[in-house]
């Protein structure tokens, strides 16, 4: 019974605001820092700011939103990850494209 409450909750997604994009992970670089493949087909160097390095875990595969840098673009900050129903969410919505193409 409580699942079906559940499954009727509105789902509050926070989604990308200005410059912020939704990319995925896609590896670990070590030293705080993570290659993420961002939906404006650009691959960037990222790194978790200070205030969040405690309250973030990160793997490969999750979906977050990144800041990326004034003087370089090809560069951000992770300020927010997606936990797996916000996921669902936004591939129903269109925000991010399902891959049908995985092995």
């Amino acid at each position: 019974m409580e699942q079906d409450q559940q499954q009727n909750q509105p789902i509050r997604v926070k989604l990308p605001k200005g410059e912020e994009v939704i990319g995925i992970i896609e590896q670990r670089l070590g030293g705080n820092r993570m290659s993420i493949n961002c939906t404006d087909k650009v691959i960037r160097n990222c790194r978790v700011p200070g205030r969040l390095r405690r309250k973030l875990w990160l793997r490969p595969g999750d979906v977050v939103i990144v800041q990326p840098w004034e003087f370089d673009k090809e560069k951000g900050d992770v300020i927010f990850k997606y936990n797996p129903t916000q996921v669902q969410w936004l591939k129903k919505k269109g925000y991010l494209k399902t891959e049908d193409n995985e092995f």
